[in-house]
């Protein structure tokens, strides 16, 4: 006897369309988002062309209500739909969502406070779970625990550079001198720095022979260094367990949380049961 599946309250429901992409309701929701997003960007931009503005201020204005009412209804839905709002409320995401929609509220208040919404732009971030390409922040995930690991050495690294620069800073000083730019050793130092790191401004230059062959070893050397921090970091990254951190697209409904294994049946925050593809 086949026993069927008990079936799902209307804030499960509105859960798997708001926050899951494993869904075709799920995927539409977040492609329609996308749209009225970029649209809101575009608005913004527009808005600030005087010429475009004075000529369409009216629609414009309209367009930035009905999005941001858009974007209040559905931030008070991701509330709803979760079992602890907290979770979603203080999270990344959560708090750009909240960013994106007070500024045209703060605008009858605070002149030019709904150029802020901007910061709509990074919501964009959720192109990623749309194509499936929220697995590489697994990846990102490794990276981000090489360079942690790796802190230490790039610290002792930096603040040798740092020591190499006062050095060569002051001996191009004391050979170049005020007389050709080196109008003081902090300024001597902030050459030193932009010619180690290869980006060469061109504001100052050595004119004399020693100076200059002085300079070309710097350059070397700028370039030689380039390589270490790099080098710090993959060593690092290559000993990670790259299989950590697989994404599978569900999204936890009782904390919010996003990034699982593809065969993992409990969320790796909080421990709730994920449901089921």
């Amino acid at each position: 006897m086949k026993v069927e599946k008990p079936s799902k309250n209307w804030r499960a429901k509105l859960h798997e369309v708001i926050y899951g992409t494993h869904t075709r309701a799920g995927k539409i929701f977040d492609i329609i988002l996308l749209v009225v997003i970029l649209y809101s960007i575009i608005v913004v931009m527009l808005e600030s062309v005087p010429r475009f503005d004075t000529k369409h201020h009216r629609f414009l204005d309209i367009s930035e209500w009905v999005v941001t009412i858009l974007f209040s209804i559905e931030y008070i839905l991701r509330i709803i739909c979760i079992k602890k709002p907290s979770k979603y409320i203080f999270s990344f995401f959560g708090v750009v969502d909240l960013l994106s929609t007070i500024p045209k509220y703060l605008s009858f208040f605070v002149v030019g406070s709904q150029y802020i919404t901007a910061f709509r732009a990074l919501r964009l971030l959720r192109i990623f779970r749309i194509l499936k390409l929220v697995r590489f922040v697994g990846e990102s995930n490794n990276l981000l625990r090489a360079l942690k690991a790796s802190r230490a050495k790039i610290f002792i690294f930096v603040f040798f550079m740092l020591i190499i620069s006062v050095l060569l800073g002051t001996v191009m000083y004391l050979i170049e001198g005020p007389e050709h730019g080196f109008n003081s050793i902090p300024h001597s130092i902030y050459w030193t720095i932009v010619t180690l790191t290869t980006v060469g401004y061109g504001d100052i230059s050595p004119q004399t022979g020693l100076g200059q062959f002085f300079a070309t070893l710097i350059m070397i050397i700028g370039y030689g260094i380039i390589a270490v921090p790099t080098g710090i970091v993959s060593a690092e990254y290559t000993r990670s367990d790259k299989a950590l951190s697989v994404s599978s697209g569900r999204s936890c409904s009782d904390c919010g949380a996003e990034i699982h294994r593809n065969d993992a049946y409990y969320c790796r925050k909080c421990g709730h049961k994920l449901e089921e593809d």
